[in-house]
């Protein structure tokens, strides 16, 4: 079968005809994959920032982003059965007794950094006409789904997030209103975390490069949050223009300047979310007395995150089903293109869009 796969140590992609995969335990289930998504990790592992293959193997099936069509179950298996939609998480956890986390089942916060990551870290990719996986690692999708399904896993990111800022707020001795949020970028990972804060009752703000109109403004504006242009709009005026600070900082660039200058922003008891992995040098100069008084005298929070647990995965999917009952036809918005398996060295590499997905459906028919 075919298989978009990433060579090593070279880092070229290619199209390999890889053997196809075999139930080996009564609690696999056998999938026919029907797209993964393209985002910035694949394209960091192909310019060597992450990425490594299973061991003794010279290659890596890329595809993290998956939606898939279950064809055959083990005989342990319940809940799934031929035909039904799924999408399979990330992470598998390591193998360390020492490590609470992913003794714990939450492997998002391992320890050792010793865990797989399928189509990422030591672990094949689903980005092949079919993959086998463990039905403990699947999570079915309703059929209505099935046109957006493949956002599930970008959409996990902003789901720990939140459940995340729940529990950090809640430290605070008064109930929490949602306020003000600003998310900083306007690609897949920040469109839809402007969705998730919108469900969630913020006032959402999307603060990106590109002036509008553009169609990632558009996208973020048809879903009732207003686009800023860091080109019209500097990070000290921007308070200004919004009216006062923001609760929540939903970072999702990469970019460590604008998220470090975007402190100043944050008001008292806020919190700022990391989610983005700096893909390339930049310069970084900080008042390190400014932002420690930032964070200490005004009871602010940084955090990271990274990953998704089963939970996150869960509240995808029930919210992609009330984001489409809300926002008709916009996820399906955020999907610029389809491409075919042979466009994925291409694709990766785009330029413009919001989100390319590489789709196996007509591979498997």
């Amino acid at each position: 079968m075919k298989a978009v796969a990433i060579m090593f140590p070279s880092r070229e992609p290619r199209i390999l005809d890889v053997p196809e995969p075999r139930l080996h335990s009564p609690t696999q289930v056998k999938v026919r994959t029907l797209e993964i998504g393209v985002c910035g990790t694949d394209q960091d592992i192909l310019k060597g920032h992450h990425g490594m293959a299973p061991k003794g193997e010279d290659h890596l099936v890329l595809g993290h982003e998956c939606l898939g069509e279950v064809l055959e179950v083990g005989a342990h298996v319940q809940g799934l059965k031929p035909g039904d939609l799924v999408v399979p998480r990330v992470r598998r956890p390591c193998p360390h007794a020492h490590c609470p986390a992913c003794r714990h089942g939450h492997p998002d916060f391992c320890v050792t950094g010793d865990y797989t990551e399928r189509g990422i870290q030591g672990a094949h990719g689903f980005g092949s006409e079919h993959f086998v996986e463990d039905a403990a690692y699947l999570h079915k999708a309703d059929d209505s789904l099935r046109g957006v399904a493949v956002l599930t896993e970008p959409l996990t990111i902003a789901e720990k997030g939140l459940r995340e800022l729940s529990h950090i707020q809640s430290r605070l001795p008064w109930k929490v209103s949602p306020g003000k949020a600003l998310v900083l970028g306007a690609g897949p990972v920040a469109q839809l975390g402007a969705m998730a804060l919108l469900r969630a009752g913020f006032d959402v703000t999307v603060y990106s490069r590109s002036p509008k109109p553009n169609e990632k403004a558009a996208a973020a504006e048809a879903v009732g949050a207003p686009y800023l242009s860091s080109k019209e709009v500097t990070v000290e005026a921007l308070k200004q223009r919004l009216g006062g600070g923001v609760a929540v900082i939903y970072e999702a660039t990469g970019a460590s300047k604008v998220a470090f200058d975007s402190l100043q922003v944050l008001e008292e008891n806020g919190v700022l979310i990391f989610t983005g992995v700096p893909g390339r040098e930049e310069p970084l100069e900080l008042q390190g007395d400014q932002v420690m008084g930032q964070l200490v005298l005004g009871n602010r929070v940084m955090f990271g995150t990274v990953n998704a647990a089963d939970s996150d995965f869960r509240e995808a999917l029930e919210d992609l089903a009330r984001f489409r009952a809300k926002w008709p036809g916009r996820l399906e918005a955020l999907i610029t293109q389809r491409h075919p398996p042979s466009e994925f060295a291409k694709v990766v590499e785009a330029k413009g869009g919001i989100k390319h997905v590489i789709s196996f459906q007509e591979h498997a028919r």
